[in-house]
């Protein structure tokens, strides 16, 4: 079968590999129609990571179940289904929990698995013509049969959910003022879910035109980081407060206004936001940080060693939330939301694709260009 290869450092190639198999009686094998490139995948492929050549990547998937193991009693061949980016056991301590990012049984050793991701376990990636889906009655979840939302349906995997998440992890209630900091899928996603959640005032701080136009679309407010600083943007426009709540959608990839295009400081989102939210605000941090870092700017900044304003964060009384996003706790609700045309989260996608041009996409989405925000593979086209 045809899949997306890692081969190096900004080299990924499609090329032909072992199509899975059945391997466990519950297992189920997905022809996969829809298969989204994520903003984490581009830790990897810009070789920010300890991957190494070989791995498909795609941990956001959707497709039609081709085979279904003995064991598996509630999917059947023929289901279109999505498939959480967390492989998750379903019976573990922390499965049990609902915290299925961290289940305890997909990658010994770790906490938590996922399909096509360095460390994250022996589950190769759906950006490919079909991926193997383990405890499948667990991992998937059903959609309606046909080809009706596709591009929103496939969100379901990661994006929609971690937006959900970030302001879960934030609190943010009705009413809310609400800063995103990053223009990316994951924080347009963010400014939405605030929206949806019945926040008043969403900022969405970015300096890519295409993303800021996307967030003034969605209803959220464009501050635009190049432009002054962004911390008194936004209190300019909070009385001189701040917000309530902090959401940080871009990680440890960050760059400072100051620092110019071409330099990283990884703790100045983490910084910007505890200058930007109120005391006793909140953050929720679903943007992806590591414990080590090839290519970071400096040797603690390599060991996932930030300098964080851990003093005015105390200070302040401000809450933290961290960590991947338990995709179950949200999908099908969520799913529910687009069925009955209450949420289309995708207004996100740029480019949707072929999986032959899966290298050109990551090319031009690594260096966002052309209008590239939110891509989308399609291995059946």
């Amino acid at each position: 079968m045809k899949a997306v290869v890692y081969k190096g450092p900004f080299e990924v190639a499609v090329e032909d590999v072992e199509k899975p198999r059945i391997q466990h009686p519950n297992d189920v094998i997905v022809n996969v129609t829809s298969s989204a490139i994520c903003g984490s995948d581009l830790h990897m492929y810009e070789g920010r990571t300890a991957a190494e050549p070989g791995i498909v990547f795609g941990h956001e998937n959707l497709g039609i179940v081709e085979d279904v193991g003995d064991g598996v009693t509630s999917i059947k061949q023929g289901d279109r289904v999505v498939m959480p980016f967390n492989v998750a056991c379903g019976f573990c301590k922390n499965c049990t929990a609902g915290k299925t990012a961290f289940c305890l049984t997909v990658n010994p050793g770790f906490a938590g698995g996922a399909y096509g991701y360095v460390a994250m376990g022996p589950w190769p990636g759906g950006q490919a013509e079909y991926v193997r889906v383990p405890y499948a009655d667990f991992n998937c979840l059903k959609l309606p049969p046909g080809t009706e939302h596709e591009s929103d349906f496939v969100l379901l995997a990661d994006i929609f959910p971690t937006g959900y998440h970030g302001n879960e992890l934030a609190g943010t209630s009705p009413g809310d003022s609400v800063a995103v900091y990053g223009g990316g899928p994951v924080g347009l996603m963010s400014a939405y879910c605030a929206l949806l959640r019945g926040a008043k005032k969403v900022f969405v701080v970015d300096r890519i035109p295409e993303r800021l136009q996307k967030a003034e679309q969605i209803g959220a407010i464009p501050i635009n980081f190049a432009e002054a600083d962004p911390v008194e943007q936004i209190k300019d426009q909070t009385d001189g407060e701040g917000t309530d709540k902090g959401i940080d959608a871009v990680g440890y990839q960050a760059r400072a206004r100051a620092a110019g295009e071409g330099r990283e400081e990884p703790a100045t989102v983490l910084n910007s936001l505890v200058q930007t939210v109120r005391a006793t605000g909140a953050l929720g941090i679903p943007g992806l940080y590591v414990p080590a870092d090839p290519g970071g700017p400096d040797e603690q900044a390599k060991q996932g060693m930030l300098l964080v304003a851990i003093g005015k964060l105390f200070e302040k009384g401000l809450r933290m939330g961290t960590g991947q996003t338990n995709i179950k706790a949200y999908n099908r609700q969520l799913r529910d939301m687009i069925i009955e045309g209450r949420a289309k989260p995708s207004f996100v996608v740029s480019h949707e694709v072929p999986l032959d041009e899966a290298a050109q996409a990551y090319q031009k989405f690594d260096k966002r260009v052309e209008g590239y925000t939110k891509v989308v593979l399609h291995p059946g086209r």
